[in-house]
């Protein structure tokens, strides 16, 4: 999640901190094929901010990976016991920094710079014949991180609600290894780069005062295909 454009943080500066969960989907394309990606991702966030205007903040947390046909078969030669591949919470890190102009006291722009990566593989395997041969072979995926870019308007509406939008660039990337060449299955060279195959995206979202300094986000994304988080936050 990116969150509005402006800080939760107090005018006077200070810290504020989040607990979240995202639930993310796109598609990255390999050399030759191209695979639905899903995250599901639970992080705490610390952030410090001041004036109202700018914003610094990182994250840990956890993510699961599953990759839909991963390993399904392209081949009536070979035969494969199941096609996705699945790997459950590894830790990820984020980094991230927003800055905002207030037009007036009800709208703002702003723009932000946010990158994430994960701090070990994730691994999975699969297993079936080929040429009447059997096999086994497990799939690493390593190096797993993207980079955002987006600006924001913002606008602050009675009860202490904030509606936000506006458009973002982003990269991501990591590659995939197959233990062995097996022919037939999609991912069958021993290396295969993933890339995402749209480079521009939308985001959408709410943050509403809840009183006592906590404060609640929802926020929606579209990039090929659409992601949704919500986080609880508390402002010091």
């Amino acid at each position: 999640m990116f969150g509005p454009p402006q800080t939760m943080s107090k005018k006077t500066g200070g810290a504020n901190t989040a607990i979240g969960y995202r639930y993310a989907e796109d598609t990255l394309k390999g050399d030759t094929d191209r695979h639905v990606v899903r995250q599901r991702q639970i992080y705490s966030q610390a952030a410090y901010g001041a004036s109202g205007r700018w914003e610094i903040y990182g994250r840990v947390g956890v993510s699961d990976l599953q990759i839909a046909d991963a390993f399904r078969s392209s081949s009536a030669l070979t035969a494969v016991s199941r096609d996705s591949f699945e790997e459950n919470w590894k830790f990820f890190g984020t980094l991230g920094a927003k800055a905002y102009y207030p037009v007036n006291s009800v709208f703002g722009v702003g723009a932000f710079v946010q990158g994430s990566c994960n701090f070990s593989n994730f691994t999975d395997e699969t297993g079936g014949t080929s040429g009447g041969a059997p096999f086994a072979a497990d799939m690493k995926v390593k190096y797993l991180w993207d980079v955002n870019f987006g600006i924001g308007v913002q606008a602050s509406v009675p009860y202490g609600i904030q509606l936000y939008a506006g458009p973002f660039v982003y990269y991501t990337e990591a590659d995939a290894y197959l233990s062995g060449s097996v022919p037939g299955i999609q991912s069958g060279a021993e290396k295969t780069s993933l890339k995402n195959a749209s480079a521009v995206g939308g985001f959408f979202g709410v943050a509403v005062g809840l009183g006592r300094g906590f404060g609640l986000q929802i926020e929606g994304q579209y990039t090929d295909r659409f992601s949704a988080g919500s986080a609880v936050t508390y402002t010091y």
